[in-house]
């Protein structure tokens, strides 16, 4: 029986039946201020025991799943194989093994998770403005087994266009690489600075790549306090984690 105190996102997509994906909240967990409650992020400065007895909690409200593949991200673009044991330094990763999740950790940055309609493979992407602009969705997807035009992809809690203010140099980076990028950027009140839509930049670098299948994208965790955490609201906080697989 699930725990009813861990509250999970659950996306609205047509995956096959073997995957599943969810998103955490900071709902239900043992987390103690400013981390309260269900924080997952080791690297945050919240206590070792709170932050497993979360992790824990989480694979037992599971279904099917035996391990995760956790990550150090570092806003670049690899994506590598995940594993059973040990930590990458990388900002994804894929999988094609029963039972073991690929997973990304969030408070603001955008979380993007994967599959093939065969339910054969899956991913999850750490993807913060640097990693978009780098690449890091168009990597993942050259991961994949499948054509680009079988994969679907759900896009997780993120920090909305309303509250992203940027400078200059971030919009050029996006411009030089798709000159269509520009509709993902408005004038801020901040002169010469503008507000970015993470969404609408991820559709736009999967759509380069021939993904057209993309849901989601209508959370904002700047704004949603009670269920998000959010690094440019509060500074000092959790991550939620947003991670998939395929169950055994």
């Amino acid at each position: 029986m699930l725990d009813a105190s861990v509250s999970l996102i659950r996306p609205d997509w047509p995956a096959p039946d073997n995957i599943v994906a969810v998103s955490t909240t900071r709902q239900g967990g043992n987390s103690g201020m400013p981390y309260d409650s269900f924080n997952v992020g080791l690297h945050v400065g919240d206590g070792l025991e709170c932050v497993n007895a979360n992790r824990q909690a989480l694979i037992a409200n599971l279904p099917g799943l035996q391990d995760i593949q956790w990550l150090n991200q570092i806003h670049g673009c690899d994506v590598p194989k995940a594993e059973r044991q040990g930590v990458f330094d990388a900002d994804g990763s894929h999988s094609q093994a029963l039972g073991l999740a690929c997973a990304v950790m969030t408070a603001d940055c955008l979380p993007v998770l994967m599959c093939d309609k065969s339910g054969n493979q899956v991913a999850a992407v750490h993807a913060g403005w640097r990693g978009l602009a780098g690449g890091v969705l168009e990597q993942a997807v050259s991961s994949m087994i499948a054509s680009p035009a079988d994969v679907l992809v759900w896009m997780g809690p993120a920090i909305s266009a309303k509250h992203f203010e940027i400078g200059p140099e971030v919009r050029q980076q996006f411009v030089t690489r798709f000159a269509e990028s520009t509709s993902a950027f408005t004038p801020s009140i901040k002169p010469n600075h503008y507000m970015a839509d993470l969404y609408q930049l991820a559709r736009i670098a999967l759509r380069s790549v021939g993904v057209t299948a993309v849901y989601g994208g209508d959370y904002c965790t700047f704004s949603d306090d009670r269920r998000f955490y959010s690094y440019r609201r509060d500074g000092v906080t959790g991550r939620m984690a947003s991670l998939i697989y395929r169950k055994v």
